[in-house]
């Protein structure tokens, strides 16, 4: 028989993979419609809950009687998933320059701006300093269009709301509108290709990572100078998209 560990574990994976609005993400479900889900008693799972709930693992309306992970097991979840980030992605950043051999980046968006939370150079790499914690803007930087692919048009304006676009590059974007075509390509191919958009000569490529919620939490970027890294625009992309992968994979715990 199933211990009683086992039971409330199933119950709250139920919930943390239940549907709201025709998508796969965390929801709340009443009582009768999650012992149907998990073929459970209903009293007996009622009890269950009930305990979960006195020890903060899932919250219960008052007025509709459903329940619904509790928001501490989120921030819970967030500051892991902050953790692995830069634990995991570490290792992430390390395979594309294995692969690449050109310097890789681990950035996330900070209201306009993207900023570097990891990074890792290739052996005679001649940066200088670091760009770790340095926030760019998002308009133009080698991972805004990656960390914004996820968002509406509308969203994305919202963003930019009180963003004056001033040019960095000879291919910086103009405006929002500017950006948004961009965006849409960046869309289809599932990755974003950034060419002189954040200086002269400077050209990335970069991959949207997502977390357990299937959010976009951060983005992997190769990046170089445009005449060596633009011939190689698919080798380079192939390597982000691998090494994201594997990152979400370890976000979500797979």
């Amino acid at each position: 028989m199933d211990s009683s560990v086992t039971k409330g574990l199933d119950a709250l994976s139920a919930l943390a993979h239940g549907t709201a609005g025709g998508r796969p993400g965390p929801t709340a479900a009443s009582v009768a419609e999650l012992a149907r889900r998990l073929g459970r008693d209903r009293s007996q799972l009622s009890r269950t809950l009930k305990a979960m709930a006195e020890e903060e693992f899932v919250a219960r309306d008052d007025v509709s009687g459903d329940v619904a992970p509790h928001w501490r097991l989120y921030a819970a979840a967030r500051d892991l998933t902050g953790h692995r980030l830069r634990t995991d992605g570490l290792t992430a950043l390390e395979g594309m320059v294995a692969e690449t051999g050109e310097s890789c980046y681990l950035g996330v968006l900070a209201g306009d701006t993207t900023v570097t939370i990891a990074e890792r150079l290739p052996s005679g790499s001649r940066q200088l300093g670091s760009w770790i914690g340095r926030p760019y803007p998002a308009y133009c930087s080698d991972c805004g269009q990656a960390l914004l692919s996820d968002a509406d048009d509308d969203e994305v304006a919202a963003v930019f709301a009180r963003t004056e676009f001033r040019r960095h590059g000879p291919n910086t974007p103009t405006d929002v509108a500017d950006f948004l075509r961009r965006l849409e390509a960046t869309r289809g191919r599932g990755y974003s290709i950034v060419d002189e958009e954040a200086e002269p000569g400077l050209y990335s490529v970069a991959v949207p990572v997502r977390d357990f919620t299937g959010e976009v939490v951060a983005a992997v970027q190769v990046v170089g100078p445009r005449r060596r890294l633009k011939p190689r625009t698919a080798e380079c992309a192939a390597a982000a998209l691998r090494w994201g992968s594997r990152l979400e994979a370890a976000l979500r715990g797979a």
